[in-house]
């Protein structure tokens, strides 16, 4: 008879995404979800697609001022994403209106 010492459930979902075969686009779903957290309810409202185009999240706006003001931030809000999934998943952010 085994006797593991119990895991935390975080380190056990940490280890399952590791060896789960479709690992990047698991942690792609999972920045398309915690989008509005990370850059907030306003920005994210203004938001009206938000897809990846290989390892580039595109986002379409509603209005030009949205879209440079995205366009300026565009590499903070992609290292608070990846920060966020706790991997390298977005290279960069495309910004149309």
């Amino acid at each position: 008879m085994r006797f593991d010492t119990p895991k935390s459930l975080s380190s056990v979902l940490e280890e399952f995404i590791e060896k789960f075969p479709q690992k990047r686009k698991l942690k792609q779903g999972m920045i398309l979800s915690a989008f509005a957290e990370v850059v907030g309810e306003r920005m994210a409202s203004e938001v009206e697609d938000l897809h990846f185009e290989g390892t580039k999240l595109a986002i379409k706006v509603k209005h030009p001022s949205w879209r440079a003001e995205i366009h300026a931030n565009r590499f903070s809000i992609a290292k608070r994403l990846n920060s966020k999934v706790k991997g390298d998943v977005v290279s960069d952010i495309i910004v149309r209106s």
